[in-house]
C-alpha cells in the first residue's frame, strides 16, 4: 500500500487500523507520478498493481472499492496464480 501522506500520518493510520503490511509514504509524490496515479489536486487514485517476482506488472485494477478491496485482492491474486 502507498499513500501520498507523510510517514507520521501513515504510521498513525497503520497503528490505528492494526495494519499487518507496510505502507509506503510518498509525500513528494515521486512514485505516484511514476505509476500514473496522481490526479489533479495531488491526490492519488486508488489503483491496485499486481507485480510479479520479476517486477513485471501483471494486472492493474483501476476500479478499487474500499469495501470489497480485500476480497477483490484475494480473488485477483488467485486468478493470477500468485
Amino acid at each position: 500500500m502507498a499513500s501520498t501522506d507523510k510517514l507520521e500520518k501513515n504510521t498513525a493510520f497503520a497503528k490505528e487500523n492494526a495494519a499487518t503490511f507496510p505502507i509506503l509514504a510518498d509525500p513528494d509524490k515521486t512514485m505516484s507520478k511514476a505509476y500514473g496515479v496522481l490526479m489533479l489536486g495531488s491526490f492519488a487514485q486508488r489503483w491496485t498493481f499486481y507485480i510479479d517476482k520479476s517486477g513485471i506488472i501483471q494486472k492493474i485494477d483501476k476500479k478499487v472499492n474500499p469495501r470489497t478491496a480485500g476480497a477483490d485482492l484475494v480473488r485477483n491474486l488467485t486468478t493470477l496464480g500468485f
